[in-house]
């Protein structure tokens, strides 16, 4: 006698068999006997037995099915997008400024009665269009017009000036490193977010850097906040055993646009000349990436046991990038910058 294909019982009929099953054995019969006189496998009745030894006739009942999901309707899809489109997690009571799988699972749950798992989530996300990415940032001072007239006119007129004079051109920028920046993950338990707890006992250094396409690099520390004087020591640095013409964009920063910074300009008579970037454009700007790499690849996952550590840690991290210029190059080839390499 072949084995019974069980798949075709209801899940009521199967739970009456196993009970029927059992209960025949605990008279007497032997188990082997009672699985082949019911078309079942041998190993069937150990089972059920077992079932049966731990939790009684309950445990051989017949449990629920657990079925899909109930879907979300056309209207429901339809203002999910919306909000996912038009509605910034912030104002919606979340403390993540970013959507992520979890709190649109949490926002489906909670405006449709709707329970997802989150892979199921990411499934419904990708069948609307939506697809995980790193977010841009952009100030909202920002004008595209202006950007635009950067990218399409101010730039190339600069770097042929700068062709036909024989001029370097260098991005400069300004950052503030301070002890309690972090950056990276942490493991913990599944739905518990770590904090990270510092001793408000903060201490930070300022710096100043240039980067030109060819992959060079110089930089300064300043002891606390930039102004006139500093940038312009900064300049005086830059300019050193230059033999050529120094081309320095940076931002519209106060510092940049004081009175003293020109006139130190116009005194070099032709050897330093200053432009300044769009307002609030800093994804214009290759030496941005130095702070980034800084920060991000270094800083920002180290323990800092004090200021002269810090100082120290920052110090190596920049004389090492002097020394790779081919990194320095790479900056300018990321997507926004491709415009400034050489």
């Amino acid at each position: 006698m072949g084995e019974f294909d069980g798949r075709k019982l209801s899940h009521q009929t199967l739970a009456e068999i196993r009970r029927r099953a059992v209960l025949r054995v605990e008279a007497g019969e032997s188990p082997e006997q009672v699985v082949a006189a019911l078309g079942f496998h041998r190993s069937s009745i150990y089972s059920w037995l077992a079932k049966y030894r731990e939790q009684g006739l309950e445990g051989l009942a017949a449990k629920p099915v657990p079925g899909r999901p109930r879907k979300l309707e056309g209207g429901q899809l339809q203002k999910l997008c919306r909000t996912l489109m038009e509605k910034d997690p912030l104002q919606l009571r979340f403390e993540f400024a970013l959507w992520t799988r979890a709190m649109v699972r949490e926002l489906i749950g909670e405006e449709f009665g709707v329970h997802l798992s989150e892979v199921s989530v990411g499934r419904l996300l990708r069948k609307l269009g939506f697809s995980p990415q790193r977010p841009l940032y952009r100030a909202y001072q920002q004008s595209p017009e202006a950007v635009q007239r950067w990218l399409d006119e101010e730039y190339p007129a600069i770097r042929e000036l700068a062709g036909r004079e024989g001029a370097t051109i260098y991005f400069g920028d300004e950052a503030g490193i301070r002890s309690d920046f972090h950056r990276g993950t942490t493991w913990a338990l599944v739905g518990r977010t770590p904090v990270v707890e510092t001793t408000g006992a903060r201490f930070s250094l300022n710096l100043i850097s240039a980067i030109s396409a060819q992959g060079r690099f110089r930089f300064m520390t300043v002891e606390g906040k930039l102004n006139a004087d500093k940038f312009i020591d900064f300049l005086h640095r830059l300019l050193h055993n230059s033999e050529r013409p120094i081309f320095l964009i940076v931002d519209g920063h106060p510092t940049h646009r004081a009175l003293k910074v020109k006139q130190f300009v116009a005194a070099t008579e032709g050897r330093l000349r200053l432009f300044v970037l769009p307002s609030y454009s800093p994804e214009l700007n290759p030496d941005e990436l130095v702070w980034r790499h800084l920060k991000t690849h270094n800083l920002g996952r180290a323990r800092i046991s004090g200021p002269a550590a810090m100082k120290h840690m920052v110090l190596t991290v920049l004389h090492r990038l002097q020394k790779t210029p081919a990194l320095i190059r790479a900056f300018f080839r990321a997507p926004k910058l491709r415009y400034a390499a050489a």
